[in-house]
């Protein structure tokens, strides 16, 4: 079977990135990352790109006309790679609906909560403040609504006493780096589909922890 060809769109660190690139790295991976593209040169996550021998694109956003203009040009470069899905890791630009639906079902992300709870920013501030005992990631397929889309893989991470946003943050992000290769990993070895808007396994051992806490 031929490999999942990716593209991983980013705006900064790429701290996933690496957990991606890693992954990747393996020789039995399922998948390789054909080209990471940023919309800000500066964007550390470039040079982890280009350590590890994969092509990079800078298409900065603010040199476009409106967001479909710079979509446009950001579509050119994934369709000349011939791009059968994109991760969204850390890159901080909304994408249009038509955009959006044109990848649809073959564009990803990943979101530090437990979706469908705190959408958007500052999502550890704001689990604290609401005295959640559970917070966490999620990795979902894309929909146009921000933060919305069929759930691929989760995890959950206790929220302790006297956490600070950053405490939260920093196991949370542990989890991220775990999660994001599996679902790439799932869907690279078809082992989900979409079916309306949920998730199905397919050929997936322990599938009651297959998508929330799922064993390293």
């Amino acid at each position: 079977m031929a490999k999942l060809k990716v593209a991983v769109l980013i705006s900064g660190s790429g701290s996933n990135l690496q957990a991606l690139i890693d992954m990747c790295a393996k020789d039995d991976a399922p998948a390789e990352i054909a080209r990471v593209i940023s919309n800000v040169e500066s964007a550390y996550g470039l040079e982890r790109a280009k350590q590890a021998d994969i092509k990079t694109t800078v298409i900065d956003h603010k040199k476009y006309n409106g967001r479909e203009a710079f979509e446009e040009a950001l579509h050119q470069v994934l369709d000349s790679d011939k791009v059968d899905l994109i991760c969204l890791a850390g890159f901080m630009r909304l994408l249009t609906d038509g955009f959006v639906q044109k990848w649809r079902d073959r564009l990803i992300n990943i979101h530090p909560a437990l979706l469908p709870s705190f959408k958007g920013l500052h999502t550890h501030e704001r689990a604290i403040e609401a005295g959640v005992k559970f917070h966490g990631a999620t990795v979902h397929y894309v929909r146009p609504a921000m933060d919305e889309g069929p759930i691929i893989v989760q995890a959950a991470v206790p929220v302790l006493p006297g956490d600070s946003a950053d405490d939260l943050g920093a196991r949370v992000l542990e989890q991220e780096h775990r999660i994001y290769p599996l679902a790439l990993k799932l869907i690279a070895e078809r082992k989900v589909r979409v079916s309306g808007e949920k998730v199905i396994y397919n050929g997936v051992e322990n599938l009651d922890t297959a998508s929330i806490n799922p064993s390293a």
